[in-house]
């Protein structure tokens, strides 16, 4: 993950994204049937996707965040829950864990400088014929101020996904890009107009374009997306 004054993110934005409830929902549910039982999550931020993964019957959720503006907050929005590990570091520098059902990284790759060795931990944690779940941001060429503010070292096309997370020893099971609605309000607001994330914003798109786009893309799955999202394996 990238390395910013005392791990720090906008807060702002943060807030803003939290507000995605319908977005983290499809997310999430597109990974349930892979998830398993027990689960870490690197990057966890503020929580808004470790509630929803619980949901899906995991009994030992790690959650790993180095951020010391988020911890704080995902602490206390996890605190209610006996079968979480809060973990307040990066993956790799965390007390030795393995044999994991699933690793989750819900926009946090983009994050980390050197995604092939992150990768690899990753493989070395899991445990055989488990599964890594992966949704980045998509399209180098979407790359905006607010990729470069939040610390985004890359967005990634479906090759440049698949080739590091084969590189890392993995069988890539399903990969698809995700939310194609999503590349003109992004390329024209945030690229062109070079703005940040507001509210309002995240919250118009996610109550009446996610549900709309949802079901379209449960049908048929486009060529294209704001997004990737990624299933692959340990082999066993």
């Amino acid at each position: 993950m990238t390395d910013t004054s005392e791990n720090e993110y906008f807060g702002r934005d943060l807030e803003a994204m939290s507000s995605a409830v319908n977005y983290h929902g499809w997310i999430c549910d597109e990974f349930a049937q892979f998830i398993g039982k027990r689960v870490a999550e690197v990057g966890a931020g503020t929580g808004c996707v470790s509630k929803l993964v619980l949901e899906k019957g995991v009994t030992d959720l790690h959650a790993y965040e180095p951020s010391s503006n988020m911890f704080p907050v995902l602490a206390s929005r996890l605190s209610s829950f006996s079968n979480v590990t809060l973990h307040h570091c990066f993956f790799g520098d965390g007390p030795k864990v393995d044999a994991f059902d699933s690793i989750l990284y819900v926009n946090v790759l983009e994050h980390i400088e050197d995604d092939i060795a992150e990768l690899e931990r990753a493989y070395q944690a899991l445990a055989p014929g488990g599964h890594l779940l992966i949704f980045v941001p998509a399209l180098q060429w979407l790359y905006s101020r607010l990729d470069q503010q939040v610390g985004h070292f890359r967005r990634y096309h479906r090759q440049t996904l698949k080739a590091a997370v084969q590189s890392a020893g993995f069988s890539v099971k399903r990969l698809h890009y995700f939310d194609v609605a999503g590349i003109l309000p992004w390329l024209v607001y945030f690229k062109w107009m070079k703005n940040t994330v507001v509210s309002d914003n995240v919250k118009t798109y996610d109550q009446y374009v996610v549900p709309i786009m949802r079901r379209l893309e449960g049908l048929v799955r486009p060529p294209i997306g704001k997004n990737l999202l990624l299933v692959a394996t340990r082999p066993e």
